[in-house]
């Protein structure tokens, strides 16, 4: 007694055969553009940092280093830009540490001063 094929879903006449992306690989001869996003160079940041927390003037160096990331960035050398957008980061973030520690130990200070 055969059963009909759509009362038994596991069961199928035929199969689809999956693509070996080796053989697709090596048989597309078409270039693939992979678009990478261009280097940021955290000015705004290094504004914020020179005007409101400029702890041993890392603002200033952070804002030297993005305006070189930018130019770099225009002239269209993008791994200078990115190892200038790197350095202004790096600078940016010791900037903002030293001051939220410098806040933070004064607020303490104050803290322990009145209580």
């Amino acid at each position: 007694m055969q059963n009909p094929v759509e009362g038994m879903p596991m069961q199928s006449d035929g199969y689809e055969r999956l693509e070996d992306t080796r053989e697709t690989a090596m048989t597309n001869n078409a270039v693939r553009f992979v678009q990478i996003p261009p280097p940021r160079d955290h000015v705004l940041w290094s504004l914020f940092n020179l005007f409101y927390m400029n702890a041993c003037c890392l603002g200033f160096g952070a804002l030297y280093f993005s305006i070189k990331s930018r130019d770099r960035k225009v002239v269209g050398d993008m791994e200078g830009a990115r190892e200038y957008g790197s350095t202004a980061r790096c600078l940016n973030i010791v900037a903002l540490c030293l001051s939220l520690l410098f806040f933070a130990i004064v607020i303490i200070c104050l803290l322990w001063t009145y209580s």
